[in-house]
């Protein structure tokens, strides 16, 4: 790239815009945003003294540009953003969505809403709570919310078709809405106090039961002082565990980031209600940005999918265009947010931890992903490969009886399952139980697509012994692809043989690989094997439960298509339709007493 390059290009504008830089191939490699675009640009170009070596040689990438001039910062910031989402530039700050944290859900449009596990917020009206670090962390939260307030715990289809309370009306934990005329008051107050124990706001929770506990005591209502009590000491227990950060109990995230190299490490700290309730940790490669033009990117696109955004965000360092990001999240929140970077007091202290955890995550990243390497390395060496296997490609079938054949491709890119790339196949030529005819169905589809532009894996693996690995072989070299990639073949133990751990064959060997002392590679073959055969599984399933649902009811005179799709929606299987009653089956919105009859007539043959 010429160091002129500003020069031999027109003038270039001194007001907001937008610039997407592009290789020498013409594809668009980063794209950025500048209250002054000659000023922006001015520092790219015009001598690379001042840039970051990692900066440095990722400019030298560049070939050419183009601007696109925006009336304010605001609206280059909105374009920025959709450019990015639209090129995807692989020097940009781009957040994956592989890895989803669960939140809570609780639905207040409902009469009677319960708090469900989910993975995906929308913006529904509901209210979400979260995200939670683990499924565990989140199983917990659920499991002290049960224990303590008596909100429903059955799913909207059972509470729909109750007949009798479940064993936690019996329990005393639910109050049985399912069954018994209860006061929606007094169910959304139960809401209301689930709500503020998930804010963050147990301390006003607290305040307010020990009230109500007072008054109950003093109308000399015992039972329900008692009751009262034992929820207060429940969520005083609770709140012991929560580390207390600061006192003014603001809800604030606390944004910092650390880097070395190509990788940079944002951590987010969650503190609500003056609570430190959990953390997050974002690993990013190969940014063409400083530290706080990703600190920025990432406010962009990380609260723009949020279902909640906090009145104060805290950053370990100076954002140049806070004031604009303020002001886009202000549309987003619906009032003000703050953005700051501070330098004293209880604030610094929380960025100081933020820092802190930043660094930590960052070192224990690398460590991970050095063993990771050193683990492909020896994978590598052991099984002979030309170079190292960081794309795996895994396939695995799935019948009962030949039955609805299915396969399941699962994909291993770079130290993680790459889900999106994940594939379900349904086989189209295998009619009976061939696992051989329905390997070579699959491979063929997958490798035999010259539209097809997905890479090529480093290495396939196919779960099965040397038949399927014969297979596998027949099928590239059909499509000459022999030495495009290596394959493997993985078979389980057979211990009516004495084996005692399964088996790795190549093809033109006779026996398979001996792992010797490196049996923690076998284990990492085996958990990629188990994905895909968990993948397979999971898709045969479906499969056959939507053919039996189907056929069951296919052979009803008068149950159409409509029909019954009201019937699986009000009831969810075929075996809540058989057990319901001819004056249940006959209200339901376009059934009829014939219907039904015919209907009950046919399932109880």
């Amino acid at each position: 790239m010429s160091d002129n390059l500003l020069k031999e290009l027109p003038v270039v504008f001194s007001g907001p815009g937008v610039y997407l830089m592009k290789d020498a191939s013409g594809t668009i490699i980063y794209v950025g945003k500048a209250r002054n675009l000659k000023k922006r640009l001015s520092s790219y170009f015009s001598g690379t003294g001042r840039l970051d070596k990692k900066t440095e040689v990722l400019v030298k990438k560049i070939s050419t540009f183009e601007t696109i001039i925006t009336d304010t910062e605001k609206e280059a910031l909105i374009l920025e953003s959709n450019l990015i989402k639209k090129h995807r530039p692989r020097y940009n700050v781009i957040l994956k969505d592989g890895k989803r944290y669960p939140s809570l859900r609780l639905d207040t449009k409902k009469s009677y809403p319960f708090l469900e596990i989910v993975r995906k917020t929308k913006k529904d009206g509901a209210m979400y709570f979260g995200p939670f670090s683990s499924a565990g962390a989140v199983r917990q939260t659920v499991k002290v919310i049960n224990k303590t307030f008596r909100l429903r715990k059955c799913k909207t289809k059972d509470f729909q078709n109750r007949s009798r309370p479940c064993l936690n009306y019996q329990m005393g934990t639910c109050l049985g809405p399912c069954c018994h005329n209860i006061d929606e008051t007094v169910y959304q107050e139960i809401v209301r106090e689930v709500s503020l124990f998930l804010k963050g706001r147990a301390h006003e929770l607290i305040k307010n039961i020990k009230k109500e506990m007072i008054e109950a005591s003093e109308n000399h209502e015992f039972e329900k002082a008692a009751q009262l009590r034992d929820k207060m000491f429940s969520i005083e227990k609770t709140v012991e565990k929560q580390i207390a950060v600061t006192t003014d109990f603001m809800d604030r995230d606390v944004i910092a980031i650390a880097g070395e190299k190509d990788l940079s490490m944002i951590v987010v700290l969650f503190v609500r209600g003056g609570l430190l309730l959990g953390s997050h940790r974002f690993p990013l490669h190969e940014t063409m940005s400083s530290d706080a033009e990703i600190i920025g990117a990432f406010i962009k696109q990380y609260y723009e999918k949020s279902s909640f955004i906090p009145k104060e965000i805290l950053t370990s360092t100076n954002l140049e265009d806070s004031m604009v990001l303020e002001e886009w999240m202000k549309d987003l929140k619906g009032e003000k947010v703050s953005i700051s970077w501070p330098r004293r007091g209880e604030k610094a202290r929380l960025s100081h931890i933020a820092m802190q955890n930043a660094e930590n995550e960052l070192k224990n990243h690398i460590i991970s992903e050095e063993a990771h390497k050193n683990l492909l390395l020896r994978l590598q060496n052991k099984l002979g490969m030309d170079k190292i296997p960081n794309h795996i490609e895994c396939f695995d079938n799935s019948n009962i009886s030949g039955k609805e054949p299915v396969s399941g491709l699962v994909v291993f890119n770079h130290g993680k399952f790459e889900r999106s790339s994940y594939r379900k196949y349904k086989l189209r030529t295998v009619n009976a139980q061939d696992d051989y005819a329905g390997m070579s169905e699959v491979l063929k589809r997958r490798f035999d697509n010259t539209e097809n532009k997905v890479p090529l894996p480093d290495l396939l693996m196919v779960d099965g012994g040397k038949g399927q690995l014969n297979i596998a072989v027949s099928v590239t070299r059909d499509l000459n692809l022999v030495g495009r990639f290596d394959i493997i073949g993985i078979a389980k133990r057979n211990e009516q043989k004495g084996e005692t751990e399964d088996k790795i064959y190549k093809p033109g060997r006779a026996n398979p690989v001996n792992m010797g002392r490196e049996g923690d590679l076998l284990v990492f073959l085996q958990r990629i094997r188990d994905e895909a055969h968990r993948f397979a599984i999971s898709f045969h399933r479906t499969r056959r439960n939507k053919t039996s649902i189907r056929s069951a009811l296919d052979d009803v005179p008068g149950i159409g298509k409509k029909r019954k799709e009201k019937l699986l929606k009000h009831f969810g299987s075929i075996k809540k339709i058989r057990a319901a009653t001819l004056e249940e089956l006959s209200a339901l919105p376009g059934m009829n007493i014939k219907a039904a009859k015919a209907l009950i007539h046919t399932l109880l043959k």
